[in-house]
């Protein structure tokens, strides 16, 4: 009986403990989830150290707030699930604004403005614009908005985990282009000097991106107020002409 007793006692102090456990976190710091692997936006630095247009614009949120910001990368097609599971607040990895996750997240003020391109390789002349994806091959992240253009296009998508991966595919001919930001693209033609792709069309859109929240969740009026701050001192643009040469975030 006592031990019937003891251990029920302690089954209790373990339960105790790992509900605490599972409740604790520091309210000082902002969990935020990124790839790490989409340049210019969030990657490794030469350094080693995760660097980026969005990293350094949510951690000058961050500093807004108060808050140290903790990165947790994640690969694109599992970020949201990450965000729903709680795993980190915020998702700071251009998520283009639709109707789609406005409805089912809580999205912040758009801090990047940017167009859409069709990239192929330099040799094909068969896609001049959005209609010539129709019966094509695009690789892109499965739930990307760039996914969602190239299939209402027409298009097979083939699953890429991201934008590298999708140039690779492209270069080894084994599909006909990748639809993705003319910021992206433009930064892998910049760094890599690559002339074996080429922007063959614009999609036509413009798109505006934004940090994600869960829906219900008051972090994003923060994060919007910390935003108007950055751009009413003159932050944001600073942040954007390091890495584009003109304000993106208007």
């Amino acid at each position: 009986m006592r031990r019937g007793l003891f251990a029920a006692a302690m089954l209790a102090v373990v339960a105790a403990t790992g509900l605490s456990a599972c409740g604790d976190s520091d309210p000082n710091v902002l969990k935020v989830g990124t790839e790490g692997t989409y340049a210019p936006f969030s990657f490794q630095g030469s350094d080693g150290k995760l660097t980026g247009y969005d990293v350094e614009v949510i951690q000058a949120v961050g500093d807004k707030l108060g808050k140290r910001v903790e990165f947790v990368q994640t690969p694109w097609d599992a970020i949201f699930a990450g965000l729903e599971s709680k795993r980190f607040d915020l998702v700071a990895n251009q998520v283009t604004v639709n109707d789609e996750r406005t409805a089912k997240y809580a999205l912040s003020a758009p801090y990047t403005t940017s167009a859409g391109v069709i990239v192929t390789r330099a040799d094909n002349n068969a896609v001049t614009g959005l209609a010539d994806l129709n019966g094509k091959t695009c690789a892109q992240s499965a739930t990307s908005n760039w996914s969602k253009v190239a299939t209402d296009a027409g298009a097979k998508v083939e699953a890429v985990e991201g934008f590298v991966q999708a140039i690779q595919l492209l270069k080894n001919g084994r599909v006909d282009a990748t639809v993705n930001d003319n910021l992206a693209v433009a930064e892998y033609t910049k760094k890599t000097g690559d002339t074996g792709v080429k922007i063959a069309a614009r999609t036509g859109s413009v798109s505006k991106q934004a940090f994600a929240a869960r829906k219900g969740d008051a972090l994003i009026t923060d994060v919007d107020n910390a935003l108007n701050q950055l751009r009413a001192d003159g932050t944001l643009a600073k942040i954007s002409e390091k890495y584009f040469g003109t304000d993106v975030s208007q």
